[in-house]
């Protein structure tokens, strides 16, 4: 028997027999051309395509996985319409006479290696991006046919060198039973592609994995990260009755998915969908959502070439809002900044985004963008339960000129004889130690709250979420970070306000009880995660997830947290 160690990204467990996949040399002749209209032209057929295949790869993710993943298809089509990249292409062909694939390749080369020299762990990862589009066109150029499972006779674990996130998407769970590469990183596009799908995942793993033969029996653990070939048979044994216990848990956790969160001591808890279109909203109802704990806007910014105006907006929420029904939506505004850009902004260049102009702050600062936004939304909640929510706030003077704007913007339709929404909540993203530290006077202006805890962990622990040599410091299962969760929702309930979680430690399994013990009131999560965080509420009592809540905060790190959960609840101990 021989262990692997990687990065696991995907929970579950494979077993069955190795697939080598080889990604394809694409080899081509680098040559002058005498008709540089020609190889603009040859260049131009397959740009387009490869913008239609992106397009038929974005619908079939958005069907298979959501929304929030099939945006990231949107984004490489725009890079086909890259105006520098195209004009030194383009340059290239007609000044240097040289033909579209050596041209596209060293332009694309040049822009894949400056994203991989940056210090961002997030933008390296892009670089990927990059040549998975690129490499679209080239096949294109050349003639040739693509795909990552040709000559797949039976269900199998892939190992790959890589995974392109286009070949990712289009993978079928019932012939890839996981996959394991040997690049890669947890921030990866390929990795939250296989979340998404729920084929378990492994990435950067040990190089010798490849020299693994093809048909060697292999046990995939994406929890654990750890790849195990040719293993003994009680070790095979004892991940088969794993995998069964698995596979028993989520059956259940789907038959009953549209069933109420009740805690056996009777405490009924909200379980809400994370989406990002009307798509996102059916996904959301058919998981069982009891409504939308975060609607995030931004994708309908990133879907066009323009700013979406106040008709455009109006009409993607009250299509939302009808498919949800008279189920709570919460609309958080625009988030754009950090590591998500609009490119026809034209914003200026900051040397860390992060902590630059972005989310509200960008927002009162571009009034032409905000307003029509909270026009749209005013308009929308009429007749409907929709709540408003503000994105990294940091101080009450935020809050303050936000609901100033919103009142203005009701002020005007009223003015304008449209009938606006006047019972709308404000509730307030908590994804700053300052707005968690300033709670008890936020709570004097706002509704409700709602924890964001991939940037509440990055600024608590000081770690960058998308730099692989500290993202594992910034989970929200350190315990620094669990108290200062502790401290929001109960001061929060003391000025009688709800709290709800729309980050990734909501969906976490052996998250759960911890946050049921510390009174959270509402979770919510990506659809396809919902049945099963209904079924482990349900395995719990409220009293006794607050004793477990006391004794977790208590610990040293994340790991004893972890590994404390899954000795005390069997339920949530799925990995």
């Amino acid at each position: 028997m021989n262990q692997y160690q990687g990065i696991g990204v995907s929970r579950g467990i494979a077993i069955g027999p190795a697939f080598r996949f080889d990604e394809t040399d694409l080899d081509f002749e680098r040559h002058k051309i005498d008709d540089p209209d020609e190889e603009l032209k040859r260049l131009q057929d397959a740009i387009e395509q490869t913008r239609e295949e992106l397009i038929a790869v974005e619908e079939q993710t958005k069907k298979a996985i959501g929304a929030d993943e099939a945006a990231l298809f949107h984004a490489h089509r725009a890079m086909l319409e890259d105006p520098e990249l195209l004009d030194e292409i383009r340059r290239t062909i007609r000044d240097e006479h040289l033909n579209a694939e050596a041209a596209l390749y060293d332009a694309s080369e040049v822009y894949a290696e400056t994203l991989e020299a940056l210090e961002s762990e997030y933008l390296q990862a892009r670089a990927a991006d990059v040549r998975d589009v690129i490499n679209r066109v080239l096949r294109s150029l050349l003639g040739e046919a693509h795909a990552p499972t040709e000559g797949l006779d039976e269900p199998s674990v892939i190992l790959s060198r890589d995974l392109a996130p286009s070949d990712t998407a289009l993978l079928e769970p019932s012939v890839v039973l996981g996959f394991c590469t040997t690049q890669g990183g947890p921030t990866s596009h390929t990795a939250i592609l296989a979340r998404g799908l729920g084929i378990p995942a492994i990435v950067a793993a040990d190089p010798k994995v490849l020299d693994i033969p093809e048909e060697t029996c292999l046990i995939l653990d994406g929890s654990q990260g750890k790849l195990i070939a040719q293993p003994g048979e009680d070790v095979l044994e004892e991940y088969r009755q794993r995998k069964v216990r698995q596979n028993a848990i989520f059956k259940q956790a789907r038959k009953q998915a549209r069933e109420p969160a009740i805690t056996k001591d009777g405490h009924r808890i909200e379980v809400g969908a994370n989406i990002g279109d009307v798509d996102g909203a059916k996904s959301a109802l058919n998981a069982g959502a009891d409504g939308v704990g975060l609607l995030r806007t931004e994708f309908i910014y990133l879907d066009r070439d323009t700013l979406p105006d106040e008709e455009t907006q109006y009409e993607a929420y009250h299509a939302i809002l009808a498919a949800m029904q008279d189920r709570p939506v919460i609309l958080r505004t625009l988030d754009i900044g950090g590591d998500k850009d609009l490119p026809y902004l034209e914003l200026p260049e900051e040397a860390n985004p992060f902590l630059g102009v972005r989310a509200l702050r960008l927002c009162m600062r571009h009034t032409e963008l905000f307003k029509p936004q909270l026009r749209a939304a005013l308009r929308a909640g009429a007749g409907h339960d929709l709540k408003v929510m503000f994105p990294m706030v940091t101080t009450v003077a935020e809050v303050h000129e936000a609901k100033a704007m919103l009142q203005t913007c009701r002020a005007e339709l009223k003015d304008e004889g449209r009938k606006p929404s006047d019972q709308i909540e404000i509730g307030i993203m908590v994804e700053t130690p300052a707005a968690a530290l300033m709670i008890d006077q936020l709570a004097e202006e706002v509704d409700f709250f709602s924890i964001g805890t991939n940037d509440l962990s990055q600024y608590v622990m000081v770690a960058d979420r998308t730099n692989a040599n500290v993202a594992a410091m910034a989970t929200g299962f350190q315990p620094a970070v669990l108290r200062l969760v502790r401290r929001v929702i109960q001061t929060a309930h003391d000025h009688d306000r709800w709290v709800g979680m729309c980050g990734e430690l909501a969906a976490e399994p052996l998250a759960i009880p911890i946050l049921l013990g510390l009174g959270l009131d509402e979770f919510s999560m990506t659809p396809t995660a919902i049945p099963l965080a209904k079924q482990i509420i349900r395995s719990l009592s409220a009293t006794d997830a607050q004793e477990l809540a006391d004794e977790a905060l208590n610990l040293t790190d994340a790991e004893e947290v972890q590994e404390f959960v899954r000795n005390q609840v069997p339920a949530a101990d799925i990995a």
